[in-house]
């Protein structure tokens, strides 16, 4: 992480060595952070190709401006023999939205297949979306690079955009998702705006022998190899 002000660029890697061109929840976790350290309320975050508008809404609640979302018409994917529609959203990274249960066997079972589909030569996020109401959702993701995830915020934004274009529902999209509730404003230029909580429960010192070839500021893994 770089800092400067009320503004920090962050790098996000992925469980399995890659980066990740955008994180919803790994945003607002850096805006809270920056904000706590800079007594500021309006902070930005540089991610990848997008900047980032974080406000502190109170509590622990932090709403942050995701930027532009592009929703694809549905299409019907044959997924190991079976039919499957998606629905292609882009939101700064790739997402994959399938309306089904998110009951975990079947997330487990059809997130990798499409994560790595023909469709997606470079991998995509999945969403199994059960719609419980007008302005609800549940949502189970499977995360490219990071497998099964208790919660995502580009995939609440790509679910509920989804929904909104899909004519399941309406904004704001309250999602539901397994480790946490996020809520979802998608306006008519199509760009949303994410607020959910997040809450310090540790910290720590790296040493920076650690971290071979980093200079002074940066924070990251040791290089691979």
């Amino acid at each position: 992480m770089l800092v400067e002000g009320a503004h920090a660029e962050i790098v996000i890697w992925n469980p399995d060595g890659s980066t990740a061109e955008l994180s919803g929840n790994g945003t607002r976790i850096a805006a809270r952070w920056l904000a706590r350290r800079s007594s500021l309320d309006e902070v930005t975050i540089g991610v990848g190709s997008r900047l980032v508008a974080a406000r502190m809404r109170g509590g622990a609640l932090v709403e942050t401006e995701m930027g532009e979302v592009v929703v694809s018409p549905p299409e019907t994917l044959d997924v190991g023999g079976e039919e499957v529609v998606i629905t292609p959203v882009s939101v700064g990274n790739p997402h994959a939205v399938v309306r089904r249960d998110p009951d975990r066997a079947e997330l487990l079972r059809l997130g990798p297949l499409l994560e790595r589909h023909p469709r997606f030569p470079n991998r995509t996020n999945v969403q199994l979306v059960a719609v419980e109401s007008r302005s609800a959702l549940r949502v189970g993701v499977w995360e490219r690079g990071a497998g099964e995830t208790l919660s995502s915020g580009t995939s609440a934004c790509a679910a509920a955009a989804a929904a909104v274009a899909n004519g399941w529902c309406v904004s704001p999209v309250l999602v539901h998702l397994p480790g946490g509730d996020l809520t979802v404003v998608i306006d008519e230029s199509w760009r949303a705006t994410l607020t959910g909580p997040a809450v310090e429960i540790c910290s720590g010192v790296v040493s920076p022998e650690l971290l071979p070839g980093w200079s002074a500021g940066e924070v990251g893994p040791p290089p691979l190899g």
